[in-house]
């Protein structure tokens, strides 16, 4: 064990570990987007026609596909800084476009959209010190996704962070050291597959949540441009979290910011 390891948690660090927990364990863009539309978003996704639910998983895996292949590919060539307002304001605009015309729009605008988000994502990882060269680091990037799409269940044990990250863990590694193996990217190979798959099943509870918003009368195109900057904001928020916990986990050790996680986690 290290020194830092056994080390005092600083106070900006404990700081840090605090708003992480509650990004991590209170996300909140179904909360934001009822607050946008007036209507609880949860009960209008209920609602949308099984044609909507087929769209939305096809979406889903083309925007997680698609996510990976910049993640593995550009991302640790690609490092643009400070770009969090362009992010948003690219997510924005082509939320713009699905809240206008609708559900058709979702298979180009869904895949654009998580793009943006992913390189917004990246830039906050690369900021709590990440090295998106380490596919481990970039696949990372990709687990956001997962993080940030709750199924809404109360038990800790199926929809916790950790619980998430423990469930992903095998896969991200497998992966990982496939691409690091092979130095080139098969996107048909089983293991990355399995890993939208994981992915995707937790990602499209928020899609699902976004779609239905995005398809009330009321909203239209300026209304679809609001929930789009909520989407991307919300996972921004899980990003930081995310990478906040991994870059204190490389300092202090897992076991212990684990510990320290569950503490603070208690007192919400």
């Amino acid at each position: 064990m290290s020194l830092q390891e056994t080390a005092e948690i600083t106070s900006e660090d404990q700081d840090a570990l605090r708003t992480a927990v509650k990004a991590l364990e209170r996300p909140s863009l179904a909360g934001r987007l009822t607050n946008l539309v007036g209507k609880p978003i949860e009960l209008i996704g209920y609602a949308l026609p099984s044609v909507a639910s087929k769209a939305i998983v096809s979406a889903t895996s083309k925007g997680l596909e698609a996510a990976l292949k910049v993640a593995l590919r550009t991302l640790p060539s690609s490092a643009w800084k400070h770009s969090q307002i362009l992010h948003r304001t690219l997510a924005t605009a082509s939320g713009a476009a699905g809240g206008a015309f609708g559900l058709a729009a979702l298979p180009v605008e869904l895949p654009v959209s998580t793009v943006i988000m992913l390189r917004s994502i990246a830039d906050i990882a690369r900021s709590e010190g990440e090295d998106l060269s380490d596919p481990e680091a970039a696949l990372a990037c990709v687990e956001v996704f997962a993080l940030g799409g709750r199924a809404g269940s109360t038990d800790a044990s199926e929809s916790g962070y950790f619980a998430i990250r423990s469930i992903l863990a095998k896969t991200i590694a497998e992966a990982a050291r496939f691409v690091t193996e092979r130095g080139v990217i098969y996107e048909g190979a089983p293991i990355l597959l399995k890993f939208v798959t994981q992915v995707a099943a937790r990602f499209g509870v928020v899609v699902t949540q976004k779609v239905a918003a995005q398809a009330l009368p009321v909203v239209g195109g300026l209304g679809g441009a609001a929930v789009n900057y909520a989407f991307i904001e919300h996972f921004e928020n899980v990003a930081r979290g995310h990478f906040t916990i991994r870059r204190l986990e490389r300092i202090y050790g897992k076991e212990r910011i684990r510990s320290e996680y569950d503490l603070i986690a208690a007192e919400l």
